[in-house]
């Protein structure tokens, strides 16, 4: 089975205080912009949208069915929000997004993502995958979805944030999820 490697480059604000972690990008026929999330049927520009401008439209281009990378990379930016995602190379054991069928062979090295956001105090998962490789890297416990685990890194106090997944898949509605990355946000101070 083909290898893939990421095809995106880790996007780190020097202003980040919260690293988002999803487990890895779908195939690029299912993209709709070159960035993170890119999936038309993804709704994480939707929630960020729904949270911040209380407009979940506010990141679509909804005529060419497409999200606004510029003015994404200008929220991500001004707000301190760095993406990458807890996988560099993966096999897809079936043809589609799924998580269930991706096997990392080469999980992202996290801690060398956080040695470049020096004020960085959250990392915050997308999905089961991502949690699971996290708390294996950093040795701690998965929180339950919608809520954090506390942990030392170092000498820093970090929280690790579960939240749902984007993906439609996941069987929770926008709103509802919404409500659980607003939580977090505030905790954060974001909101």
């Amino acid at each position: 089975m083909e290898i893939e490697l990421h095809p995106l480059k880790p996007f780190l604000p020097a202003n980040a205080s919260l690293l988002m972690l999803g487990s890895f990008p779908p195939q690029k026929k299912r993209w709709s912009m070159d960035f993170y999330y890119p999936n038309w049927n993804n709704d994480m520009w939707r929630i960020t949208g729904l949270l911040f401008f209380n407009d979940k439209t506010h990141f679509l281009k909804e005529a060419e069915k497409a999200f606004d990378r510029e003015r994404i990379i200008r929220f991500l930016s001004e707000t301190g929000i760095a993406l990458f995602d807890t996988a560099s190379a993966i096999r897809r054991l079936q043809d589609n997004a799924s998580d269930k069928f991706l096997e990392i062979v080469k999980p992202t090295d996290i801690k060398e993502l956080l040695l470049q956001l020096p004020h960085c105090k959250a990392i915050t998962t997308t999905g089961e995958k991502a949690t699971e490789t996290i708390c294996a890297q950093f040795s701690i416990e998965k929180p339950k979805v919608g809520d954090y685990t506390s942990f030392i890194y170092e000498d820093k106090p970090m929280r690790l944030y579960r939240m749902p997944s984007s993906s439609r898949a996941y069987p929770l509605s926008l709103e509802k999820k919404a409500t659980l990355y607003r939580i977090m946000y505030q905790d954060l101070q974001m909101l």
